[in-house]
Parts: structure tokens; sequence; C-alpha cells
């Protein structure tokens, strides 16, 4: 697919009385792909181009088009229009279409417009299809706007981008006065940027009543929407869409040999259309994935070949593509086969799509505030997440969906929508947010679902002993910095240290490396002698944060040595390294040290493997994570958490691992029961320097164990005692396990 037109931008211009917000399906200027008029493109004043009339012609069968001049009437006579309409209906990339016609019409002197996207893939897709569609250039007339990356000029018309970016916008221009239309999509997903937004648009519509909003919403949440707006107008989307849906009898004792075993029989049957999986986690995706792979090397030559496809909605990287290719599956004797998991729906773009084989459950990340860590909870998925993948099946033809599922369970077991994540996060980043929009005079954010109250209490708490918040519960000089940074609170307070300590070289590196996705690849083989052999190349004495930096270093040396990109690839490959991560993570530390610059702050010479520096960094990591220090109580790597009872050990791929080392006191960056309790990305530290940087008062309010006492006489410069046998301090942890609401840290 040509998703940029070249083309020669003469003298070419249009009248300033044009009307462009009319009919755009009028194509009667097209015969036998013959122009008989060249007519031009408002947004930028060239001709159109015949690729233009040849998707023209595909966006009219699309079934949102059946409403273009409802919509556009009721957006002409309204602030808020809600739009009900299900997947693959085209209303993510028609209606922002419709929006740019109308601010080109009105000549953008209320501003551009902003169509938010959950995921940052489907919006670099969005907007890499519409700029297509509209005969436009990708970064110019439309554009998008995704964490570290920007894909837009002053001069954009429409602009996709996730709601966490409009979010962040919102701190240096709360009114939005960028935009004269603002689109929320992908409401389902209920993601905190999302509620946030459909909160702060309240107050926002009212301080400008030329603004326009318009949310787009699966048919089971839109009551609610309307209710939550003002019984505002609602234009709904009929689903044209026909699919045969095959239960199961009752529940699967081990659904994954049942889908594989579908899978090969739709193969076998010969049926015509390419195949949607969804399982429940990623690590299912990598097992179907491989058995898929092995397993067609049997299969008979006649039925054609079947390519796996792995599309995983939370990495950036993916074999998956989103339309090009994929629609002609049938001319090259291939059966695709797209295994993903939940919020995989709205990345489903393929036309070719006949079967659909659906486990019905996922396995979704919950924050347990008594832990402060994420556990995965398995529960079946909600019904709008089961219709929108009925929808998915091609609607030119009968499709079929197999739920590996009882109809019962459907209707007894499964909510009728996803719980907001409001519900279910910490919220440290969101209140602390919230607290920077209070600043810009903007009231209290109307949620539509009630954030967890824990959840807030202990944001509260932590931004308290960030020093984030003043005495009053306001921000603090600090807490206005540290917001600025599109980090997690506690990183940006080490960052801040950093600026005291003279090490910022280095934590910017190391905030980087922790920000991008896990640099190291292949960990299934972790604990193989190849991999640990390559990987003690960077090991750092001091710990993995120390690592981290190596890797880093190692790897820009090799880019400034103007090595091909092939050599960097290859020596990423050989190390059992992520190219792509360690790509991401130098784009991260760009943006960062940009932060840096526009804000002032000291930028320190690189001093990394000085004894000086070493320490250095180690107070800035404290300063920011004081909160997550962890004791080895039996000299075999069983750590407790210094504020609760909850027992970890160290993540296979540490450093200390491979080489068998296990220090008493360390620091980590990630707490994870999900598969196993680990604690992920430590170094070591020691007792007294830890209480050089807690908050006195943070101390005061941690439990009463044996590690509480050696870090008193630590601070006391006092000689260490022996520590109690190891069953003693899990019992001293035990008896606090539930403790009482005036036993948890207190708001000084």
């Amino acid at each position: 697919m040509e998703l940029l037109h070249e083309r020669d931008a003469d003298t070419i211009t249009v009248s300033s009385d044009k009307n462009v917000f009319l009919d755009a399906s009028d194509s009667s200027g097209v015969e036998d792909g013959v122009l008989d008029d060249l007519e031009l493109n408002p947004f930028d004043g060239l001709p159109y181009s015949s690729r233009f009339y040849e998707l023209l012609k595909q966006r009219e069968n699309l079934p949102i088009w059946k409403i273009k001049y409802a919509f556009v009437e009721t957006l002409l006579n309204n602030q808020i229009v809600i739009v009900s309409a299900g997947a693959k209906s085209g209303k993510s990339s028609q209606i922002p279409q419709w929006c740019a016609e109308y601010c080109l019409s009105v000549h953008y002197q209320h501003g551009t417009v902003a169509c938010t996207q959950v995921q940052k893939q489907t919006s670099v897709w969005l907007a890499m299809r519409v700029a297509d569609e509209m005969d436009v250039n990708i970064g110019h007339e439309v554009g998008y706007v995704v964490p570290f990356e920007s894909c837009c000029t002053n001069e954009t018309i429409l602009r996709y981008c996730t709601d966490e970016m409009l979010q962040r916008e919102m701190m240096s221009n709360p009114l939005l006065s960028y935009y004269g239309v603002i689109i929320i999509d992908d409401i389902y997903e209920r993601s905190i940027s999302t509620d946030i937004l459909l909160g702060f648009l309240k107050d926002i519509l009212v301080t400008r009543p030329e603004l326009k909003a318009v949310i787009i919403t699966p048919p089971e949440l839109s009551g609610n929407l309307v209710s939550y707006y003002g019984n505002v107008p609602l234009i709904e989307v009929q689903d044209t869409c026909s699919v045969e849906v095959v239960y199961t009898s009752g529940l699967q004792t081990d659904y994954f040999i049942s889908l594989i075993r579908i899978l090969f029989e739709i193969h076998h049957s010969k049926q015509k259309g390419d195949i949607v999986v969804f399982l429940a986690c990623e690590k299912e995706i990598k097992r179907a994935y491989e058995m898929i792979k092995q397993d067609r090397l049997n299969i008979n030559s006649e039925f054609g070949e079947l390519v796996p496809i792995a599309l995983y909605p939370h990495q950036t990287c993916s074999d998956y593509i989103p339309y090009e290719g994929l629609d002609h599956s049938f001319k090259d004797n291939k059966r695709r086969v797209v295994l993903t998991t939940s919020l995989g729906e709205s990345l489903i773009w393929m036309s070719n799509i006949y079967f659909i084989i659906d486990v019905g459950i996922e396995r979704r990340k919950v924050y347990n505030t008594r832990i402060r860590a994420e556990s995965l909870v398995t529960q079946p998925i909600s019904k709008i997440q089961a219709e929108m993948r009925k929808q998915i099946v091609s609607s030119c033809s009968s499709g079929k969906m197999f739920c590996l599922y009882p109809e019962e369970f459907a209707q007894n077991k499964m909510k009728s929508s996803l719980t907001a994540k409001v519900e279910e996060s910490n919220l440290t980043s969101m209140v602390l947010f919230l607290k920077r929009m209070d600043i810009a005079g903007l009231g209290q954010c109307d949620f539509i679902s009630r954030p967890d109250p824990e959840s807030l209490m202990q944001a509260l708490e932590d931004l308290d002993y960030l020093a984030a918040l003043d005495d009053d519960g306001n921000l603090s000089e600090f807490g206005i910095i540290m917001s600025e940074f599109p980090l997690d609170p506690q990183l940006s307070k080490s960052i801040l240290a950093a600026c005291e300590f003279d090490c910022v070289d280095e934590i910017l590196t190391l905030a980087a490396m922790v920000t991008a996705p896990n640099c190291f690849t292949n960990l299934s083989l972790e604990g193989e002698e190849p991999v640990l052999t390559r990987k003690t190349k960077f090991l750092h004495p001091e710990g993995d944060h120390f690592t981290l930096i190596n890797i880093y270093k190692e790897y820009e040396e090799l880019k400034r040595s103007n090595a091909s990109q092939y050599d960097v690839e290859k020596w990423c490959q050989d190390y059992y390294l992520s190219f792509p991560a360690l790509e991401m993570a130098c784009v991260i530390r760009s943006e960062l040290l940009d932060v840096m610059k526009r804000i002032e702050l000291p930028v320190s010479e690189p001093a990394f493997g000085s004894e000086d520096n070493v320490l250095n960094i180690k107070k800035s990591l404290l300063s920011g994570y004081f909160m997550q220090i962890a004791r080895d109580v039996d000299g075999l790597g069983n750590y407790i958490m210094l504020t609760h009872k909850q027992v970890g050990q160290l993540h296979p791929d540490s450093g200390y691992c491979i080489k068998q080392r296990i220090p008493e006191w360390v620091l980590f960056h990630e707490f994870s029961i999900s598969d196993r309790s680990c604690i992920r990305i430590t170094s070591e530290i020691s007792p007294d320097l830890f209480m050089q940087f807690v908050p006195q008062y943070y101390f005061s309010n941690l439990p009463p164990t044996e590690s509480k006492e050696i870090l008193q006489k630590a601070s006391e410069n006092k000689s260490t005692v022996l520590p109690l046998p190891p069953d003693e301090e899990l019992d001293a942890y035990d008896n606090i396990a539930d403790s009482s609401a005036d036993q948890r840290c207190i708001i000084q």
C-alpha cells in the first residue's frame, strides 16, 4: 500500500469560499479510472490521485457510512455527540475525517481535530490509513503522537494520539485550546487516561462552548454515557454482521488443546478464510505460535500453508501488519492465524477473517495495595469483548465463532463491561496529574467510575513521602517538576536527586532502560550456558541497575563507531539483547534530556565507573525508591519487603543469580507476583545508606520487625546485633498481615 503520496505542490490553491463539508462520496468524475475533471483536495490544494477514488469506494461500503449525514448534522447543532458502533464498522477512521471536514468548513477558527486511542499501535496504524484515504502525506495534514514518538507538525489537521499523550498535553494546555474537535475512542478499555479525559471534558466544554466533543462507544456503554453527559444526542450504527456462534456443551478441562484441534480441523476442511484466536495471556500466544510453526511442517501441501502471526496488544514490536498484504490471503494459498489476547479486538483490521476461536477468559493485572504489587487474575472476559470478537468476522460472508465455553457461562459469568482501570491500578501517577491540574484551575475530575479509595490514599501517602506535596496537600515545587517527566513519580524523584548528587547522565540512562521494553531476549532460555556466558560480559558487581547502564553504554559506543544497522542488530542477537528495546531506550533518553533542558535542570558529565559515581547513583535511587527495599532473612534468597510481609526471590535474569551471590539488603525496581513472587532489577545497598535518605515519618510508620531494628541501630551508629532466626522474622510479619488502618502510613 502506498502510504506516502509525494506530489508536486506548485501553485494550485483552493478557493477560500469553497464548501468542503459536503458529500465526499460523489465520485461521478471517475469512470473506468479516468478523471473527467481534476478535482482538488481541499486539505492540501492538490488534485486527488486515482488512489483516493479507489479507497473512497471501499469507504462507502463501511457500515458507518450510512450515518454520515446524520452525524454531520448533529455535530453542527450540538456540542457533544455520542456514536454507538461496533468493531469493523469504520468508526475510528471515518468519523475523524468528517470532523476534519467540519474544522475545515469553519476555517479552523476553533482549532483542529484530535482523536484518542488507548493502544499506541492503533494510533499509528489509523494515522497511516487515514492519510492514505484523505490523499495527504502522513506527518503533515494527518499525523500521530504516541509516547516518545511524534509524527506531526504545527499544520497537522487531524492528529491521532494515545489518550495518555492528550492527557499530558493538558498540563501545558489545560483547555485543549489547539483543538476544535476532541474525539474519544476505545472507551470500552476503560483506561485511566480515558476516564480522566471523559471527566475533565465536562468542565472544558463549559469553559469553551465552541469546542465539539465526539465520544465513540460500543452499544453496551452508550446508555451510561448519554446519562453521564446529560442526555446528549446518540447516533447508532446498526450491526450487519452475520456470524454463526458455536458453544461447547461444558467448560473445557484443557481449552488450549481444544483450540489447537479446532484450528487444524478448520484448516483441513479447506474452507477459505483467515483465523483469529483469542487466548488468555501472552505466554499462551508464544506457546501456540511455536506449536503451529512445528505442526505445520506435517500438513499436506494441498491444504495450503498455515501462517501464525503473533499480535501482542501491549507491545510495540509485532509481526502483525494491520491491513496491507493480509487482504489477499486466498491468492497465495496461505491461511493466516492471528494469535492475540484481550484488548487485541481493536487491533484486528483484516478483511478476510472468517473464523474466530475464543477461549473466553483473560489473565488481567490487578494492583494490590497491601503488597504494593500487581498480580495476575484469571477471570471471564466481558460481554462487550465477546461481542466485539464476534464482529471481527468478515461481514461480507457468514463466518463462524467457536466459543470454548458454554452459552450459560457467557450469560451468567461474564460481566457486562470491563472493570475500569481506576478501580484496580496503582494511582500514584494519576493523583500527581490531578494535583497538577488543580493548579491549572480545573476542578475535581468527575469520574464515571469511582477510583479505588485505598489506592487513592496510598497514592497520597507515597507522594507525601516523595516530597511531592506541601503541608496543605498541594503540589510542592518538587511535585511540579516531577509531573513534567513522563515517568513513574519515584523515577522522576530519582532524577531530581541525581541533580544534587551529580550523576544525572547515568540516572537518565537508567530511567530510559527501565522504561523501555525488557532489553533481554530469549528469556525462555534463562539458565542455559550460552545465555549466561554472554550476559556475564555486561554484569556489574554493584547490581542490575548498573548492568543496564553498562549495556546502554556499549550499545551507544557501537552506534557511535558508525557500525551499520546490520552489525548493530547482529551484536544484539549475539548477546541475546533486543534491538528494538535498545532503540526505544535511546529515544526515551533523548526525550528525558529534552525535558531537563526545557525546565533548565543541570545535566552532569558522564562519570560512570568511579567509586563516587556508584555511591551517588545509589543515593539517587534511594531518594525515589526507599519504599522498595527488601532483606534476605535466611541466606537462601528469600527476601522480605520492608513495608509488608510478602516474600520474594531474585528474578532469574538478575546478575546476582548468575553470579550466585545473595546480598542481604537490596533496592528493587519492581515486585511482581504475576507468575512467581520475584523482585526485578535489584542492587545491593547498606542499612546506614538507607537511613540517610528515608524520610523519618516514613520510617516511624514501618511495622516493628527485626529488619527495622537493624536499620534503627544503623542510624544510631551502633554495632549490629545478630539477626533473629528467619522463622521469627516471618512470624513478626504474619502478626501485622491484616493490620488496622492506624498502623498504615499516615500523611504528615
